[in-house]
């Protein structure tokens, strides 16, 4: 039975940004307030929308072509992700008002645990999510989908029941109520294959799989749908993730350039590029990688690439591009067009543990993991990519995106005095003198 015999045993509340990156962009700029404001200028394609937007069929990942023809006074903007994240920290910093057991799910969504804070906030669970909520739409802008409930998955129901600019409150008495009118499908953490599975196993709503007996749900399904039936029946299984993350099962980096190129020398310093970028994430949370995999995307959106498993485990790039450059042309074809390159780290580690080889490879990838440590303080003091190699020169001297598409953020043209291109201050709005 999904009862408790009390309201909150656990109180966890997750915030999700409306329609994010493009109410940033309103947010900066209030004329653009009403309007069809769709993001991803330099792809190509939308990254997000206003909801003006979407009420007029616009969706993610939508040519921009077929979105002009279907709106014509749309504006499209290029993306400002570095706007973007300054917004997502100061709702972070908003929610930890109130409790400092914050979780950064994404960066327009959070999870906060307010178990224990009624007495040091003097206030109820009901009360602090409302206020929450008052604080963020207000001071930022923008509005914000809130939900309340006793776990992050039944949080997540909350958040999504009433959205846009939403707050839903589910105790655990009615529960059940919610569950019961919400798609399986809908249910955060199953899939459209497991939700195709259930549905044909009789499970239609959130309240049918949490009904069903726990030894038939472990009779049919692995630990982390059993642990969502667990969260649906109001246990508190999933623990919020505080503090910045250092875990991770992969790192992926990938860039798209337009127009698409032929260029095998600069497709490859894009590859570059990311494999960099990659590495200096995996360095930056202390990590090493004992396998990767790259990849090329042509135009046409056809993907070739392979995956290597590495001697040593590794947090700087040059053993994985020495592998590329061995191995890239079995993957680049002379004459077709390409749009984007990327690179996945895997086996990820806080170990390099290695074995003693004859040869002296691992002492070399001792000197180069000390002269990342100057380059890393380098780019700490001089910013990102103070410091590269040879191999991504092209990739950071010559534009990604050409046309319309180079357009920059009104926040890269509006540099604030003592800033450069690698390096900035913490300031997301416009018109600021020189």
């Amino acid at each position: 039975m999904i009862l408790t015999h009390r309201s909150f045993p656990r109180a966890i509340l997750h915030v999700d940004g409306d329609s994010f990156f493009a109410s940033c962009e309103v947010a900066k700029d209030p004329s653009l307030k009403g309007k069809c404001v769709v993001t991803g200028k330099e792809r190509g394609i939308a990254s997000s929308m206003s909801y003006e937007a979407k009420a007029r069929g616009v969706t993610r990942a939508m040519r921009l072509s077929e979105i002009k023809k279907l709106i014509p006074d749309v504006i499209i903007l290029p993306s400002d992700y570095e706007t973007y994240s300054l917004y997502s920290q100061r709702m972070y910093e908003i929610v930890r008002r109130y409790t400092d057991a914050v979780e950064e799910y994404s960066i327009d969504e959070c999870f906060a645990d307010l178990t224990g804070m009624r007495r040091p906030n003097n206030m109820s669970y009901e009360a602090m999510a409302e206020k929450i909520k008052r604080e963020l739409d207000g001071e930022l802008g923008m509005t914000f989908s809130v939900g309340l409930a006793l776990n992050k998955v039944t949080a997540k129901v909350a958040s999504k029941w009433r959205k846009p600019s939403g707050l839903t409150i589910i105790p655990g008495y009615h529960l059940h109520l919610y569950l019961a009118k919400t798609p399986i499908e809908k249910i955060w953490g199953i899939g459209p294959q497991t939700s195709s599975y259930l549905i044909k196993k009789g499970v239609k709503t959130a309240l049918d799989f949490a009904m069903k007996e726990k030894e038939w749900v472990k009779a049919l399904f692995s630990k982390p749908f059993q642990e969502i039936h667990s969260e649906l029946n109001g246990d508190f299984v999933y623990p919020l993730t505080v503090g910045e993350k250092h875990d991770y099962a992969s790192i992926s980096k990938t860039r798209t350039f337009t127009p698409p190129s032929k260029d095998r020398g600069f497709v490859y310093s894009q590859l570059s590029k990311n494999i960099e970028n990659a590495c200096i994430k995996l360095r930056r949370h202390n990590l090493f990688a004992k396998a990767f995999a790259f990849y090329l995307k042509t135009q046409d959106f056809r993907y070739s690439g392979l995956d290597f498993k590495l001697s040593q485990a590794v947090s700087v790039p040059q053993e994985i591009l020495k592998i590329v450059s061995e191995r890239f042309d079995d993957v680049y074809r002379p004459g077709f067009e390409y749009r984007a390159t990327g690179v996945v780290l895997m086996e990820l580690s806080h170990s390099d543990a290695r074995t003693l080889d004859l040869f002296g490879r691992s002492g070399a990838i001792d000197r180069i993991k000390r002269v990342y440590e100057g380059v890393d303080a380098a780019c700490a003091k001089f910013g990102k990519h103070a410091v590269f190699l040879g191999s991504s020169f092209r990739a950071m001297n010559e534009p990604a995106h050409r046309g319309d598409r180079a357009d920059s953020s009104e926040r890269r043209k509006n540099l604030v005095k003592g800033e450069n291109e690698r390096q900035r201050i913490g300031l997301p709005f416009l018109g600021v003198v020189k």
